[in-house]
């Protein structure tokens, strides 16, 4: 779906043409933008190189498309315009970056400074714009043809175009990856999203220079993981990451779980196990398959509307609910190795992974710079992972036991519960038997049935407050109240109490058990 109209795009680089011809300096086109515009890809970030004050002629650019400036580095003359467009009704309002650089020395050394020879390609402006004048005077089709017939003069030094029509993914020297270290994880990024193939020396390169991963800032490695787990098959591209030597330098811990046996009910190491987790919810979310999945599966796993709608909430940046939910699938076992002992039958036990994962998750994405929105919901996903399906180990859970676990998980209560069967799929893989599977998706959709139902009782009607409590006991303003609230709200919730007077009694009883324990009877 396109959102973003290209006469909306042409109409910014119009502009930025005539700021360019008002002092007689040229700009080209270079990289990602051409790159996709050869794949007919929709892009709203363009960069341009110029043969002048980039940075000034960036600020003279805002000024005439209305556009916010930004200085990006100073020192190397890069700035950028941020361009609110009007899109489609889909899509609602759009930003179009214009990034602008200083062109050093001619076009071609300037390529040959980029890390891959499919954004290694450049189109003179004046060419691009003129040449898309012509196209709507004549009213043909604005989208970019196939590459052999494209219809502007593309500068490509190092068979960009031959290597994007090969669907490969080459690096242009031996020193891409020491000059910048990101570009390992960009890689494997471009090659997920554009379905390309990284090339086999390009491949030995970044296995070679795999250990210098962690040079790269936090920031940018947690925005190239998030963009690579956003796509289907993450965990195809984590285990290809694994592969490439990147993922256990990225994060080491992971390494510590590769080996480690688990009990019989499971199928998996817990390395492996992680990995198929991450598969598993996509195919719980309907984002893709699974192998070990079927249809029959998919159609009794819970799933609504509602609960899509949940997932795809934004949490930060460029994160939402659904893939952090894969990233607490890759990390919601990550203390097992640590916390790993034998029983008297030599029965391997885990025992505390939970929470101990849970801190050790924190840690990661502390280092990995996730806010702090994006850590505290992985966070409680992976130490209550294990809570749904303790819920309903010896039958469907209490109306009492579903209040109580929203009460502590709050949104994070539906997140949670995909996680669990996830983990119920990825233990088992294929062992798991229909009966089994039956009978998790029934504890889980029961779960999410009794939630909505107490969240339509209970929300809707406070039978008493505060207020109620100060005057009707005594009571001091204080933690007291928020207790004795969450005490009858409860009670509410399962259907014990129903009227203000029932309410009332129970605060009572509440009250008059406190003192009995703070005043034991005198034998």
């Amino acid at each position: 779906m396109l959102c973003l109209t290209q006469h909306k795009l042409f109409g910014f680089l119009e502009k930025v043409l005539t700021v360019l011809e008002g002092q007689q300096k040229q700009g080209y086109i270079v990289g990602g933008f051409v790159r996709d515009w050869l794949l007919a890809r929709e892009t709203n970030d363009i960069d341009i190189t110029v043969d002048g004050d980039s940075i000034e002629i960036a600020r003279q650019v805002a000024e005439a498309t209305g556009g916010k400036f930004v200085v990006l580095d100073e020192a190397n003359g890069v700035a950028r315009v941020v361009v609110q467009a009007a899109a489609n009704e889909a899509c609602g309002e759009t930003e179009v970056h214009l990034d602008f650089s200083l062109l050093s020395g001619n076009i071609e050394s300037d390529l040959a400074r980029r890390d891959f020879s499919i954004n290694a390609m450049a189109i003179e402006l004046r060419d691009f714009v003129l040449q898309r004048r012509q196209i709507a005077e004549t009213k043909r089709p604005a989208m970019a043809p196939a590459a052999s017939v494209f219809p502007f003069r593309i500068i490509d030094p190092f068979s960009g175009l031959v290597d994007l029509r090969a669907k490969t993914v080459r690096c242009l020297n031996n020193k891409v990856f020491e000059a910048d270290a990101s570009r390992l994880l960009r890689a494997v990024r471009l090659a997920a999203e554009l379905n390309l193939n990284i090339e086999p020396q390009t491949e030995s390169l970044i296995k070679s220079y795999a250990h210098i991963i962690t040079q790269v800032p936090g920031e940018r490695t947690r925005e190239e993981l998030l963009r690579l787990l956003h796509l289907p098959r993450a965990a195809f591209h984590l285990r290809y990451l694994d592969r490439l030597g990147l993922l256990t330098s990225l994060i080491p811990e992971l390494k510590e779980s590769k080996g480690i046996e688990q009990p019989t009910l499971h199928f998996w190491d817990v390395f492996e196990h992680s990995l198929q987790t991450v598969a598993a919810i996509e195919f719980l979310t309907r984002e893709g398959e699974w192998e070990y999945g079927n249809k029959e599966m998919l159609e009794i796993a819970p799933w609504s509307q509602r609960i899509e709608a949940h997932l795809s909430q934004k949490v930060s940046g460029t994160s939402n609910r659904r893939v952090l939910l894969k990233v607490a699938g890759l990390f919601h076992d990550i203390a097992k190795p640590r916390t790993k002992s034998l029983d008297d039958s030599g029965r391997a036990r885990f025992l505390g992974h939970a929470k101990e994962g849970a801190r050790m998750t924190r840690e990661i994405l502390e280092r990995l710079r996730f806010s702090n929105r994006e850590m505290d919901l992985v966070e409680d996903l992976v130490y209550h992972h294990l809570r749904p399906m303790q819920m309903a180990h010896e039958g469907l859970p209490t109306q009492r036991a579903v209040y109580r676990y929203f009460r502590d998980t709050g949104d994070a209560g539906i997140d949670i519960l995909f996680l669990a069967l996830a983990d119920c799929l990825a233990s088992r893989g294929p062992l798991l038997s229909m009966d089994e599977w039956k009978w998790r998706c029934q504890s889980v959709s029961f779960v999410l049935e009794e939630h909505e139902r107490q969240r339509s009782k209970v929300l809707p009607r406070k039978l008493i407050d505060g207020h109620d409590l100060i005057s009707t006991f005594g009571l001091e303003p204080g933690p007291l109240i928020g207790e004795l609230l969450n005490i009858v709200k409860e009670a509410q919730a399962s259907g014990d109490v129903t009227t203000r007077e029932e309410a009332l009694n129970l605060v009572r009883r509440e009250l008059s058990r406190r003192a009995k324990q703070l005043s034991p009877e005198v034998n």
